[in-house]
Parts: C-alpha cells; sequence; structure tokens
C-alpha cells in the first residue's frame, strides 16, 4: 500500500513532461481570451431584461401618451375591462393586429397602468396586468363575430386620440364607447344592396363593358345580394354564402352569352363575371393579414390568411360549378384571350372610378365624410396603374406601384381626416384587383382541361397581383410614417382643445 503525502510534501512529478512559464505576451492573450468569452456568455445588459412597452407605440398615431394619474390606479379591472371592449371592438370592424395592439398599450398607459402584457391572437385579446409586490390581473376576451363598419372604426380611432391627449377620463371613455357600439350604421340596407350593384355597373364600364353588360351586372349583383342577405338569415357558413354568390353572377353570365339578352345585346360573360365577384373578394382580411404578417403577428397572420384562402376558394369553387352547369346547357367556347378596349374616354373613366370607389365605401359603412377623399386616393391609384401598364412594366408591378401610392395618400388622408389608414386603403384598392385574370384562368381549369397548366399559371399570377396589392398597401403606409409624425401630433393638439 502506497504512502499518501503528509503536510506540506507534494505528490512526485518525476515523471511528467516539464513546463515553462508563461511569457508576458501570452498572459496578456490569455486575459484578452478571457475577457472575449466573457462578453460572448454574458451581454452588457441581461437578455431578458424586459422592455418598455410603451415603446411599442413608435411610429403610430398614439406616441407619448399623456398620462392621465400619477400612480398605480387603485381601480385596474375597470380599465382593462374597458380595454378589452375597445379592443373586441376594433377587430370586429376589421382593425389589423398591430393597430389594436397600439390602441391597448395606449388607452392603458394614458390611463395609468405601465405594467401590462398584451397578446392578441385571430379571435382572442389577452391582457396581463402584474404590478410589482401585487396579485396579478389576466382577462381575455374572444371576438365571434365580425361586420363592415368603417365608420364605428373611425370613430374608435377617435376614441383612441381623445384618451391618448388627455382629454377624455375613464368613464367619459366608456360612455363613449357604449354610444359607438350602440349607434346605427352610416347607411340603410337598401342604400348598401343599391350601391354594391352600382359598383359592379360602374366598374364593368371601367373595364371596357358597354351600357348593356353594365346594366345586366347591375341587376345580377341586386339579386346576389339579396340572396346573401337570405342565406345570413338562414346562419349558412360564408363559405357556401360566398360560393353561392359567385355560381349565381356567373351562371347568369353563361345564360346571357348562350340565349342572348333580353334587349338582343351580345354580353360578353367574363367582364359581367367580374363586376360580380370583385366585391365578394376578402380585400380588408387580405390587406390584415399580410399586415399583421409584416408587422410580427403570425398567429393573427395565419389564421386571417386561411379565412381569406376560404373565401377566395368558395368563389373560384362557384365559379367552376357554374361552368360545368354551362357547359351541360351546350354553352358555345368563350374566347378566354378576348381583350376588351376602353369604351369611355379617360374623363368618363376617372369619374366612373370615382364613383365606384364611393359605391364601395358605402357597402363598407364607411363615414360619409369620407367618401369623397377615398375616392380622391382611388383616382390617383387608378392613373398610377394606367402610367405603370403604358410605360410597360407589367400589370403585377403596376398594381402594386399603384398599391403603394394608395397606401401613403392612405395614411396622409386618413390621419387628416381622423381615421385608420385601413379605412381608406382597402376601398381605394380594390379596383387593383385581378378578376379577368381569376375568371379566365378558372375557365381554362374547368373546361379546356388540356390547357391545364395555363389555368394554372394564370391563377398563381392572379394571386400574385392580388398579394402584391395587399403588400404595396403595408409598404405605402410604412412610407408614409415619418411623414405623417406631425399630423398625428396636430390631430392630439386638436383634442386637446376640444
Amino acid at each position: 500500500m502506497t504512502k499518501q503525502p503528509r503536510g506540506g510534501n507534494r505528490p512526485h512529478t518525476e515523471g511528467l513532461p516539464k513546463t515553462e512559464p508563461l511569457t508576458a505576451s501570452q498572459v496578456h492573450q490569455n486575459a484578452a481570451a478571457k475577457r472575449m468569452l466573457r462578453r460572448l456568455v454574458q451581454s452588457e445588459s441581461p437578455p431578458t431584461a424586459p422592455l418598455s412597452i410603451v415603446d411599442r407605440l413608435t411610429g403610430s398615431p398614439y406616441a407619448n401618451p399623456m398620462i392621465q394619474v400619477g400612480g398605480i390606479d387603485a381601480s385596474a379591472r375597470k380599465t382593462m375591462d374597458f380595454a378589452l371592449r375597445l379592443a373586441e371592438s376594433m377587430f370586429r370592424y376589421g382593425a389589423g393586429a398591430l393597430e389594436v395592439e397600439t390602441s391597448i398599450i395606449a388607452v392603458t398607459a394614458a390611463l395609468g397602468l405601465s405594467n401590462i402584457e398584451v397578446d392578441i391572437t385571430n379571435q382572442s385579446v389577452a391582457i396581463n396586468y402584474a404590478p410589482q409586490d401585487q396579485t396579478p390581473i389576466s382577462l381575455l376576451r374572444v371576438v365571434r363575430s365580425w361586420t363592415n363598419n368603417y365608420a364605428g372604426l373611425a370613430k374608435v380611432h377617435q376614441l383612441v386620440t381623445d384618451i391618448v391627449a388627455g382629454g377624455v377620463g375613464r368613464d367619459e371613455a366608456i360612455r363613449r364607447l357604449d354610444e359607438i357600439i350602440r349607434s346605427p350604421k352610416p347607411f340603410p340596407r337598401w342604400m348598401v344592396t343599391v350601391a354594391f350593384g352600382v359598383f359592379s355597373a360602374v366598374f364593368v364600364g371601367v373595364l371596357g363593358g358597354g351600357p348593356g353588360a353594365s346594366g345586366i351586372a347591375f341587376a345580377s349583383n341586386l339579386l346576389i345580394s339579396l340572396l346573401a342577405r337570405q342565406l345570413g338569415r338562414w346562419r349558412t357558413p360564408d363559405f357556401f354564402n360566398t360560393a353561392a354568390c359567385s355560381f349565381v353572377v356567373t351562371l347568369i353570365a353563361l345564360l346571357m352569352w348562350r340565349f342572348g339578352s333580353p334587349v338582343g345585346i351580345q354580353i360578353a360573360p367574363a367582364i359581367v363575371v367580374v363586376g360580380g365577384i370583385l366585391l365578394l373578394l376578402p380585400t380588408g382580411r387580405l390587406v390584415s393579414s399580410v399586415q399583421d404578417a409584416i408587422n410580427g403577428f403570425p398567429v393573427t397572420a395565419a389564421g386571417r390568411f386561411l379565412s381569406t384562402v376560404l373565401t377566395f376558394g368558395a368563389l373560384v369553387a362557384g365559379i367552376a360549378v357554374a361552368f360545368v352547369v354551362g357547359d351541360m346547357t351546350g354553352m358555345e367556347p368563350i374566347n378566354v384571350t378576348e381583350t376588351f378596349p376602353p369604351a369611355y374616354p379617360l374623363w368618363a373613366l376617372v369619374i366612373m372610378v370615382a364613383v365606384a370607389v364611393v359605391a364601395i365605401g358605402i357597402t363598407e359603412q364607411t363615414d360619409w365624410k369620407l367618401l369623397l377623399p377615398t375616392a380622391a386616393v382611388g383616382v390617383v391609384g387608378h392613373l398610377v396603374l394606367i402610367a405603370g401598364e403604358t410605360l410597360g412594366v407589367g400589370p403585377r408591378f403596376s398594381a402594386a406601384l399603384a398599391a403603394v401610392v394608395i397606401g401613403l395618400l392612405a395614411r396622409v388622408v386618413a390621419l387628416r381626416m381622423g381615421a385608420p389608414q385601413l379605412v381608406v386603403a382597402v376601398p381605394a384598392a380594390l379596383i387593383l384587383l385581378p378578376g379577368l385574370t381569376i375568371f379566365r384562368s378558372m375557365y381554362v381549369l374547368t373546361i379546356e382541361e388540356s390547357e391545364i397548366l395555363l389555368g394554372a399559371g394564370g391563377m398563381l399570377s392572379a394571386g400574385a397581383i392580388v398579394f402584391g396589392v395587399a403588400g404595396g398597401i403595408v409598404l405605402g403606409d410604412t412610407l408614409a410614417r415619418p411623414l405623417t409624425r406631425s399630423l398625428a401630433s396636430n390631430e392630439r393638439r386638436r383634442a386637446r382643445r376640444r
């Protein structure tokens, strides 16, 4: 048994290799390596340190809110309930996730709640309030219904602006929100129905159709508007509502093509169908989904995008079934490559585009004072589209460029009028969507099976234009933010004076 060394006796090291003492340069290199390793594993500021929630308001109209109370609000639950009702109303009226989040943060910060976290999905809003050394409060609100009410969304936007400016307390804000929720929409149902038909008739004229085609489009859209209302009373899912409406408008156009119109005018079915399906496209949801994806809300964007795809699929399904029924009745082949030269001079087309955008605004229940500014933005966007096509940049890039201009102007106009950008941008951009491409592609896919690749390529081209328009609106809104900081501050100053 070997003896262990005692006390200060060191073990024998004769068998180990000899080591040389470190030089001064080696000691310096070791110290530098240790410092580098320390910086890699431990940053100067802890990576999990919480960021100020109010920093999320940077770039929004609600930056630097006016705090109305000096400390923690004693009745935080009431403030959170109000913020959730506000968020639910905005979601129901079509607002994007970023706008809802910034509104919640601005309102709660202005009313004295600084320690909150907000979580938003496509159907729910959750707020967590966790002040230091106090019991946290978590509330959740689920949004189960949606409606067209851009006027209500603009009023909610103005309410948030007034709260952030310090001119409205919580009790007054609750009363005003109740009034907004209970107030009727600006336009009655019959006017919305007529506006639906007017848009279709005018837009058919913009595409190159004559008075006969416009008349057929007007009548068919009145019919599908009444059909959609009846299906809504029966609580039919939106997917089947959209499919039924696209089927009816396509079948009417095909029957007119097959048997002739009552007045004996030959009607091109493609141009009539486009006027009918364009308002059925989920433009607002698509723009909101792209906006949410770009702004860092992937769950909300995925939910809205799935809903958009289903609606788009319902449109395609209705058109395809109508083609099959028309083919069974002996429908003559349609020349899908047919082009439609302008039926009216440019000045008349400008007036028709303005009328079409006003009609869209009525169907979306936009506030009446926003109708003419929205029409002006739509006219400018249409002129940019014509200029792009004249310069030969292609239909995809022309539509995207026009959407950028519309998104930029919409933010400027909306802030001046006390409304969110979406309220102006969506009605103005609807005229950019490729209805003719969708119709032609579906005809090729359904009837001319030998040209399936051509039809699939057309659908991809239409999808590219649709997403280009949605992305262009969001890009225009982003580009306009540095230009509209003074507009947001002026709006808040006017609110304080009131």
